[in-house]
């Protein structure tokens, strides 16, 4: 490939019409699962179309039939229970050095993506924590109707390849467990079952992207729970040993790792700094790694790569357009990004990418749908601008 592939995160703005169908099954109720299974197929030949003309090479359903990135593993697992909570403070996040250190804006966001869920669910959020009561048990229903409907879309246009994002086990947040004996074994027994999901993906011949948000952002969490730095390597290590045991079997290739601090809309003062986790990142057996790389708390981490050597055979997927934002990129700067990273790890192993998705629920979108196009846009012809630039040397 003489060129950079552009590509995104995964999650895209749901429509109108299908947000009635997931705010019904949300709460749920009785939907006419025909017309439900409809629309889906239509909103994802819809998206797949509406990426293909921004200019993007490597698609997904934009995560069409989920409601959540990370719960909708529980609507396709048995052995879990939902039971209701009590909030302690305005958010189901639990605390963090971030939210200590700025107490009066999290107030305000987090009052604004309550309010951005009420209005597009008409119903206000029942807090709920979800656990592990018993064997945890795959059923492929979902998937299988995921994997059909993005291969459907993508038939459609030539020169196009697809990934779907799937969650990673250190990403299985609000889960607890009070069936296995210890920590680890139900760990690893989530990876057993995300195993099947991963599998059914690749075998679909689609690319499989595992997302994996909580990794990074847990570290601030630990640390302001009183807990060390060890005791964050400690609770990392074992999740990335899961994931590489649920990945055990697939090629490399076919395997994208997305990695962020958490993503939502804040200060991220306290992330911890990309240097001190690469090599967790890089234990991952993917053959290709997505990151933050567009937003100011993280752009200048490119650097990272001068002293890192990226493993041979890798590639790297930066964010180089950021969903924190409604400032639309110039694809002049989209294109330096690309050009300086490219020439610390070579051209030939970098992708164009989002720092993480335009929709991080159905119910709660980061940016306008107009906005979200036109970022896309940005940074297909961003990829172009620096293609043209390092292969005319």
């Amino acid at each position: 490939m003489s060129r950079i592939l552009a590509t995104h995160t995964g999650s895209l703005i749901r429509p109108t019409e299908l947000l009635s169908f997931l705010s019904e099954k949300a709460r749920g109720a009785a939907v006419d699962e025909d017309a439900y299974r409809l629309r889906l197929s239509e909103s994802v030949d819809d998206v797949v179309r509406k990426q293909v003309e921004a200019g993007v090479d490597v698609v997904d359903d934009g995560e069409m039939g989920k409601v959540s990135w990370i719960t909708y593993l529980y609507e396709r697992v048995s052995g879990l229970e939902s039971r209701p909570i009590e909030l302690v403070g305005p958010s189901m996040l639990p605390p963090s050095r971030d939210r200590q250190a700025f107490p009066g804006a999290y107030a305000e966001l987090d009052a604004l993506d309550e309010a951005a869920v009420r209005k597009s669910s008409a119903q206000r959020r029942a807090p709920s924590a979800w656990c592990c009561t018993g064997p945890l048990r795959y059923d492929r229903t979902a998937i299988d109707r995921d994997i059909v409907n993005v291969k459907a879309a993508v038939a459609q246009h030539e020169g196009v390849d697809a990934f779907l994002p799937v969650v990673a086990p250190a990403s299985a947040y609000w889960l607890t467990n009070e069936h296995y004996d210890s920590e680890e074994e139900f760990v690893f027994a989530l990876a057993d079952v995300l195993k099947q999901e991963y599998r059914a993906i690749v075998d679909s011949g689609l690319l499989l992207q595992v997302d994996d948000a909580v990794l990074m952002h847990e570290c601030d969490t630990i640390l302001a729970g009183g807990g060390s730095y060890d005791d964050y390597r400690r609770w990392a290590e074992l999740r990335v040993r899961a994931l590489n045991h649920a990945l055990e079997g697939l090629p490399e290739e076919r395997v994208r790792y997305h990695v962020c601090f958490g993503s939502w809309h804040g200060p991220h003062a306290f992330d911890p700094p990309l240097r001190d986790v690469i090599d967790l990142i890089l234990q991952v057996n993917a053959g290709a790694y997505a990151m933050e790389q567009a937003n100011p708390r993280h752009e200048h981490e490119w650097r990272v790569w001068e002293d890192v050597k990226l493993p041979d055979g890798k590639k790297l997927i930066p964010g180089v357009v950021t969903h924190h934002t409604n400032v639309v990129e110039h694809p002049e700067l989209v294109a330096q990004r690309l050009i300086r990273l490219a020439g610390v790890v070579g051209r030939d192993n970098v992708l164009a990418g989002t720092d993480c998705g335009f929709a991080q629920g159905a119910f709660v979108k980061r940016v306008h749908e107009e906005i979200q196009w036109a970022k896309l846009s940005a940074l297909a012809e961003g990829a172009r601008l620096a293609s043209k630039h390092l292969w005319s040397r």
